[in-house]
């Protein structure tokens, strides 16, 4: 569904334009119009119209993401049903698209929702923070997009296509500030750079805006100071050649976002909490919270990408194409997770991680035959330490003795590199039967290699002397000699031979993703279209605290095999636009994180990612847009998700309670989601426009874990909704004066009500935390074209 989405609703020209005329003269504005405009959009890798595409697309413009506040991938939530995002606790963001997500906040963990630059792969989630900046506009592909965008794409596929550089010489400033104190200011300038070359240069900064605070002491948390540039230089040596250079990145040191506690659930013994054991509760608002003012969650984060694309028009219908990226993240961010000012809990991560991946493909057309064949190639290289206890950052140092902790089970870090190769091959037809009937196919065959190797590791001596005596004595019952751990040394137990190290394995697996599908156009204006497919993601180690090797093992790589049924109807004289579907995934080995139980005699239950056998979704989306006269859009979209274990899966909860998950619903997936804009621009003289709009956006109640969330060991954590995501309603509020095409003035108000919501509940150890969203923030913002 929602092919036509919200792009209709973008009153500043065609968001798919690939080249714009130039702008009008100063004292001209141009005129509402009535009617939908055609979105013309690359989601099969070849431009065509939305409503041509047998797909369930969501396409946005770039004015319209302004509009509506879509700064972010996260930001998404508002304009595309069935898309989920939730904080994580440790930094990195997961995104869930129809129910199909994985949870795995290490900033390895592949993801199922992938996310594109201009066709360039951005592997990592917690590499796409300044995808957003200066944009032509976005697509969001659902469902498993295997077949043309790879693997870890069971979920679906989101497109960021940046605004192009321009034949002629213009540029723009823009500036916002709101109501906490974040100041947004950003600019472009494009033109040629002689007959054969042309460029674009746009950078953005974010600064201020700290929206959180204690309730225990005067303390405020959530200034951004996050600044992400991107250069274009496109290049045409001749009419049958040309090129695109991308480099692009961002410069992160914002404040990380304090988690609110809920409750306290003692992880051993009760005795040994302290101060914890009476702390208070948040309040339950958006902005209250608390962390240790001393270990105030900080980022200091980079990134680049650079690639080079070359499109050679081998004939009038044939063309070469080649796409080349490298990219490379440094990671430094302090986490305090556990909702509380006392030195409790606290992680600084560490990590990098580079990436090149390489495409080429050759496309073309015979009569009635669309076709394209190609080849991909990927590698990836990471690393992620983990320090965590109490730490106190004026001496750099894990302060365990003023903490006021015992036992030697605290102090520790947690690391591992991974390698992954990925290589495939893929196809793709499509072929016309007369003007009705449209068939397709797709294939890919991909091999993914991952070589992994990591442990956790003692930082004090105390967690390594209390491994090395629980050994010695395992190992003195067994007639074994006893064993000597040296500091700083790997502390995870192979229980087969009662020693400690580091973990190394590695993970080889291949796999054929397909589509086949059909259309039926009974006329321009109407589409029908089924198709079925199946989407592979890949295995995947986890970065955790490993007690025990086990906790390691890979999880194999999962499928979602996908039934889709749908429609795309232009009605009402081209002032409506109906896209609606009906969906089925067949889901095989999801994977989750869950625990295991390595050796029962040493360990209980212990963290883990598993792979859950059967699994399913049902669905259906609704999307209508309307433009019944001159100036006014509007839309409305809605989405229907059944998820659910199929048989028996035994595991264990997040507070160690062994559950039969058999029916549980798959967290991050409400049932229904809602989402409604509209707009409404008219002419108050020659050069003024006046325009107000409204954004709502509800989602219902859905879970952070497998299983009853509220069945917690807590009353009071049962009464304030344990695991539980409550549902809410979003409203948002904008109004302004576009003035001779050139100029506009707005102001707006985001979450309107101050409603209080949250996206993400979690234990952190003895404690059970939620993360709010924003409070109602309102602000002004100017911008000037030349």
């Amino acid at each position: 569904m929602l092919a036509a989405s919200v792009s209709a609703l973008a009153l500043a020209g065609n968001a798919a334009a690939q080249e714009a005329p130039p702008p009008a003269d100063v004292g001209q504005t141009a005129q509402p119009t009535q009617g939908l405009q055609e979105i013309i959009v690359t989601a099969q890798k070849r431009s065509e119209s939305l409503n041509d595409v047998p797909l369930s697309i969501t396409a946005a413009s770039g004015d319209q993401l302004a509009n509506q506040g879509v700064t972010d991938v996260s930001d998404l939530v508002k304009i595309v049903p069935g898309f989920n995002y939730t904080e994580s606790a440790y930094a990195t963001p997961v995104y869930t698209l129809r129910g199909v997500g994985f949870y795995d906040t290490s900033l390895a963990a592949k993801p199922t929702v992938s996310v594109y630059q201009d066709q360039v792969p951005i592997p990592f989630s917690i590499m796409t923070r300044g995808a957003t900046l200066d944009l032509e506009r976005v697509e969001v592909l659902k469902g498993p997009q295997g077949t043309l965008f790879g693997s870890n794409a069971t979920g679906g596929a989101i497109n960021y296509i940046a605004a192009k550089p321009t034949d002629w010489f213009e540029g723009g400033v823009q500036a916002s500030v709101q109501n906490f104190g974040e100041v947004t200011l950003s600019g472009h300038v494009s033109g040629p750079l002689g007959d054969t070359a042309k460029a674009r240069l746009a950078v953005q900064t974010v600064q201020g805006g700290a929206w959180q605070r204690s309730y225990t002491r005067d303390a405020k948390l959530g200034d951004q100071r996050f600044t992400t540039a991107r250069m274009l230089l496109d290049f045409e040596p001749s009419d049958t050649l040309r090129f695109e250079v991308n480099l692009n990145g961002f410069i992160d040191k914002s404040d990380g976002q304090a988690a609110q506690l809920i409750g306290v659930v003692p992880l051993g013994n009760p005795a040994r909490l302290g101060d914890l054991a009476t702390y208070p509760v948040a309040p339950e608002n958006n902005r209250d919270a608390d962390w240790t003012d001393s270990q105030a969650p900080k980022r200091d984060n980079w990134f680049y990408q650079a690639s080079l694309r070359g499109d050679l028009d081998l004939s009038d219908t044939v063309m070469l194409t080649s796409i080349t990226s490298w990219s490379e993240y440094s990671h430094d961010t302090d986490i305090d997770p556990d909702g509380v000012s006392l030195r409790d809990y606290f992680y600084n991560t560490t990590g990098e991680i580079t990436a090149f991946s390489q495409e080429l493909r050759i496309q073309g057309e015979a009569g009635g035959l669309t076709w394209m064949i190609g080849g991909n190639y990927a590698r990836e290289k990471t690393y992620q330490q983990d320090d965590a206890g109490p730490y106190d950052q004026s001496t750099s140092a894990y302060n365990f003795v003023d903490a006021g902790l015992s036992g030697p089970f605290f102090i520790y870090s947690q690391y591992a590199r991974q390698k992954f190769v990925n290589k495939a091959l893929f196809a793709n037809v499509d072929y016309e039967i007369g003007d009705l009937v449209t068939l397709h196919g797709g294939i890919r065959y991909t091999d993914t290699d991952i070589d992994f190797a990591g442990c956790t590791a003692d930082r004090g001596d105390a967690l390594g002397q209390g491994i090395e005596s629980l050994l010695n004595v395992i190992r003195s019952g067994a007639g074994l000699d006893p064993i000597t751990i040296a500091d700083n040394a790997c502390v995870t137990i192979d229980s087969s031979t009662l020693t400690v190290l580091e973990v190394t394995d590695e993970l080889n697996e291949d796999n054929i993703s397909w589509r086949a599908g059909i259309d039926l156009k009974p006329s321009a204006d109407a589409l029908i279209y089924a198709s079925v497919s199946r989407g592979f993601k890949s295995g995947s180690f986890p970065l955790l605290s490993a007690s025990e090797a086990n906790q390691f093992n890979p999880v194999t790589q999962e499928s979602v095999t996908a039934y889709e049924l749908g429609t795309k109807l232009t009605v009402l004289d081209r002032t409506a636009q109906i896209n609606a579907a009906l969906f089925y995934y067949d889901y095989a080995d999801k994977q989750f994180k869950g625990r295991v139980v390595a050796n029962p005699d040493i360990f209980g239950p212990l963290e883990a990612l598993v792979n859950v056998p059967k699994s399913e979704v049902k669905g259906a989306e609704l999307q209508v847009d309307l433009a019944p006269i001159d100036g006014l859009r509007f839309t409305v979209g809605a989405t229907y998700l059944d998820t659910k274990i199929k048989g028996s899966f035994v595991n264990y909860d997040s507070y160690g309670n062994q559950v039969d998950f058999a029916g549980s619903s798959f967290p991050y997936t409400p049932e229904f989601q809602l989402l409604m804009d509209g707009q409404y621009e008219w002419a108050a003289s020659d050069t003024v426009s006046p325009y107000i709009g409204a954004n709502i956006s509800y989602q219902s109640d859905t879970k952070a874990v497998l299983g009853d969330a509220r069945a917690t060991p807590s009353a009071d954590l049962t009464r304030r909704g344990g695991l539980t995501i409550d549902d809410y309603m979003l409203v948002d509020l904008r109004a302004g004066l576009n003035i001779a095409d050139n100029y506009k003035v707005g102001v707006f108000v985001r979450n309107l009500t101050n409603e209080y919501y949250w996206n993400n509940a979690t234990r952190i150890t003895d404690t059970t935390v939620r993360y709010a969203g924003r409070p109602r923030t309102f602000g002004v913002s100017v911008s000037a074209n030349f």
